[in-house]
């Protein structure tokens, strides 16, 4: 059996240590405390362990701003099962590392990325909007607007971002202008590793069908390589789409391949479209020429 006095003025207690410190790491985020079945939970957000909000806890958001006056270097480590919204903390704090629940050794792994001991190359598997306004209703089971594949408004981060402490930079090894509905398309890019540092990179494939009646998501992850690469080092490294791959539905629901326009984006992440994206994406548009090509299972 273990007790404590209590500590009435927790916030005072870690503001002090951060003012005594040279940097801060601030871990935060979720925990079975606040999420589970009807649990008896007085948390603005949540309501008897369900989550109303996909904020941060408000006593949270409050301490960071806190520490962050203080003017020292800070690092947000997020620790939580699911998406968050952080649009304060992602605009100001210099920066965030997604911990999710890394189970017993995770203080060690979030350690070595923070020191530089290990380069880092996740990718978020889940879209991180910037607040509920931009989910659909939950009773509403129309995928319009709903994960990476139907979302069109911009997310806080996009499903598949992630940064290295290495850059990389893309150019096209061999891509078609044209295919036949129901051929495979063989596509290769040159990937570069431009720093100094060796690394590795999560090379991603995005597919869009446009001027098509098919129904097709806005876009979607058809492939991706992990490749290591060291300093200044390049590779090719080359896929292979199945008509599968670059097809839609039918007002039948049979998937199709119909002649169109195939917009292919391979990069790092999902294709921004910004500016300061430069060449850390290919990107190629493909005719899909002949009869329509029907994928019956």
């Amino acid at each position: 059996m273990l007790w404590d006095t209590p500590k009435p003025d927790l916030t005072a207690e870690a503001i002090q240590a951060a003012r005594s410190s040279d940097a801060v790491i601030l871990c935060m985020g979720l925990s079975p405390l606040l999420e589970g079945e009807e649990m008896k939970v007085q948390v603005p957000g949540f309501d008897k362990g369900d989550r109303m909000d996909i904020q941060l806890p408000s006593v949270q958001t409050e301490l960071i701003k806190e520490i962050y006056r203080l003017g020292k270097p800070t690092v947000l480590v997020l620790l939580n099962g699911s998406a968050l919204a952080f649009n304060w903390e992602a605009e100001h704090l210099p920066a965030i590392v997604e911990a999710w629940y890394p189970g017993q050794a995770g203080g060690t792994a979030i350690a070595d990325v923070l020191f530089g001991d290990y380069n880092p190359s996740g990718r978020l598997p889940v879209t991180f909007y910037k607040s509920i306004d931009q989910i659909p209703a939950f009773e509403n089971y129309d995928m319009q607007g709903k994960t990476y594949r139907y979302f069109t408004g911009e997310p806080l981060y996009g499903f598949g971002y992630g940064l290295s402490y290495s850059t990389f930079e893309y150019s096209w090894a061999s891509a078609p202008d044209s295919i036949q509905a129901g051929d495979s398309l063989n596509i290769s890019v040159n990937v570069k590793n431009s720093s100094r540092r060796a690394g590795d990179e999560v090379v991603q494939v995005y597919v869009s069908l446009h001027n098509t009646s098919l129904k097709v998501p806005v876009r979607s992850l058809q492939g991706f390589k992990r490749v290591h690469l060291k300093a200044g080092e390049s590779r090719t490294v080359s896929f292979t789409l199945t008509p599968k791959q670059l097809s839609g539905r039918d007002e039948y629901t049979i998937q199709t391949v119909a002649p169109g326009q195939l917009h292919l984006s391979i990069g790092g992440r999902q294709p921004a479209g910004n500016p300061e994206d430069g060449n850390r994406f290919v990107r190629k548009n493909i005719k899909i020429q002949g009869d329509p090509y029907y994928i019956v299972e």
